[in-house]
């Protein structure tokens, strides 16, 4: 009887740890919204966004807004998976997040407050994912 009382005991899983992993969904999902309009303006006008200074990398902008729209839409869709604790989310989720620092590195001629700004919210998105994102499918596993 202990040892089944021990076990539920180191099974639960930590608030903290669950309310990071969710946070992590909620950011990813506002990151994804906000790379489809960000995808959706470069698509839509081309002046909109305008380089300040020569960079090694220059692109066509609404190469980088079909990019960005579907960037995000993978985003979301992975963000609301983490809600239900899938495996599948938690994966997607990391890989579009790292895709997403690379966009983003690559956006920063065009945007560069956002894009630093995005890249620091991806980078915390693969750690609470990686660190804590089993929590959440042990809770939803109840």
């Amino acid at each position: 009887m202990s040892t089944s009382a021990a076990s539920s005991r180191a099974a639960a899983p930590s608030g903290l740890a669950v309310g990071v992993t969710t946070a992590a969904a909620i950011i990813l999902i506002i990151g994804g919204v906000c790379h489809g309009m960000q995808g959706v303006v470069g698509i839509a006008t081309n002046e909109f966004y305008v380089t300040t200074q020569r960079w090694i990398f220059q692109f066509d902008v609404t190469t980088w807004g079909w990019i960005h729209v579907v960037v995000g839409l993978i985003a979301v869709v992975a963000g609301v998976g983490l809600f239900s604790g899938r495996v599948w989310a938690r994966t997607v989720g990391v890989f579009v997040a790292g895709v997403s620092i690379l966009v983003n590195f690559a956006w920063l001629p065009y945007y560069p407050l956002w894009s630093i700004l995005i890249i620091a919210f991806d980078m915390f998105v693969i750690w609470a994912l990686t660190a804590h994102g089993r929590d959440i499918t042990v809770v939803n596993d109840r």
